[in-house]
């Protein structure tokens, strides 16, 4: 299968969103209305108007710590320095505009402000703001908008199901999306199909987003990902397109439990795959039957005649099996360093997994799995 599609994710790119505080005009005009202040205080011989001015030209008017209360604020998409100034101080978030502003002019902080909602306090100093908007922690979210979590490995039958019971998007309308790969940003490669490409990750949903909208921006977000690992090139080092590496990143997802085993399973794939060898997973071949709540298959599953049953059909199954997340994608893109050509778990709640170079050691380690599930749980094993 090409990888062409997953090409187009190798190439760099300017960071969207890149902000600047956005210099005003006509500094001198500035200049020409504080001197002419002034001069209205001297003639006046005011106390109170010169006190104003003297205030003025020491600097801008500002709180002093970490505020009281709490507000709301929203940042808009692409907001400069001027902007977001007037929105804090309009809210009493900070004593004047100008004191956020001239902060901003000079403040690496204000670069990583993103669009969205706040929660802060009020009257807050300028420096105290800036601490604020720029910890992602405060962001929240705003009227009507839900916060949808997709699992790791989350196969698409899951995710139209987690969608349908945390926002009000029905599952109706989540399947009628599906059918318009294009409309949620397919790339060529997946032909078609999103298993694999609904990137796990937690969403922000508003009252009006669609499900077209919400899968667009699950399939952004895998390609996204993809483009920062560089998948297109590295998969190419492997032998493999960058669908291929889904896939095998999808089957890690379901055939290790730690971390650190991701790599050490990937070997084991590429190994077999390697010397010709028949992958006998038993994650595919409950893709392809639709079994779930256990890791075992039965005879008949394993006779079936569906390219996802690696163990009659030779190679890789024909596309990923759920969605990856960035750990098994970056696994199976540096596989461990070994000669291993089966795994097996032999403790199912810990993942204690016994990786093995010959049929023989993996035989005694499955013999470990059986003495296993003769003392777990029934539920288990």
């Amino acid at each position: 299968m090409s990888d062409s599609g997953l090409d187009l994710m190798t190439g760099g790119s300017s960071g969207p969103g890149r902000r600047r505080a956005d210099s005003p005009s006509g500094g001198s005009g500035g200049r020409r209305i504080v001197t002419l202040l002034v001069i209205v205080a001297l003639v006046a011989g005011g106390w109170f108007v010169w006190g104003k001015v003297s205030s003025f030209i020491g600097g801008p008017e500002d709180y002093s710590g970490s505020g009281t209360g709490s507000v709301v604020v929203e940042i808009p998409p692409n907001s400069n320095g001027q902007q977001m100034a007037k929105i804090l101080a309009d809210k009493d978030v900070v004593k004047s505009a100008d004191a956020f502003y001239q902060l901003a002019l000079k403040d690496t902080r204000f670069q990583a402000i993103q669009a969205g909602f706040y929660k802060v306090k009020k009257q807050m100093s300028a420096e105290a703001a800036m601490k604020a908007l720029s910890d992602k922690g405060n962001i929240v979210g705003a009227p009507g908008e839900t916060r949808v979590t997709i699992p790791e490995g989350s196969r698409v039958k899951n995710i139209t199901k987690i969608i349908a019971a945390k926002t009000k998007i029905s599952a109706a309308d989540v399947k009628e999306a599906l059918k318009d790969p294009e409309g949620i940003g397919l790339p060529d490669v997946a032909k078609g199909n999103p298993e694999g490409y609904l990137y796990p990750a937690t969403y922000s949903v508003g009252a009006k987003t669609t499900a077209k909208q919400l899968l667009k921006e699950m399939v952004s977000k895998t390609l996204s990902v993809a483009k920062d690992l560089d998948i297109g090139t590295r998969a190419r080092a492997l032998g493999l397109d960058g669908e291929e590496v889904l896939t095998v990143a999808s089957i890690l997802e379901f055939e290790a439990k730690k971390d650190a085993d991701y790599p050490k399973v990937a070997r084991v794939l590429y190994n077999r795959l390697r010397d010709g060898m028949l992958l006998q997973l038993d994650s595919t071949v409950s893709y392809a039957s639709g079994r779930e709540g256990d890791v075992f298959t039965t005879e008949d599953e394993r006779n079936s005649d569906s390219p996802y049953n690696t163990y009659k059909a030779a190679g890789l199954p024909p596309g990923p099996i759920g969605s990856p997340g960035a750990k098994t994608i970056e696994a199976a893109l540096n596989p461990a360093d070994g000669d291993w050509l089966y795994f097996v778990a032999v403790n199912l709640e810990t993942g204690e997994t016994v990786f093995s170079d010959t049929k023989n050691e993996h035989d005694r380690a499955v013999v470990q799995l059986q003495e296993y599930c003769r003392s777990a749980d029934d539920k288990i094993c």
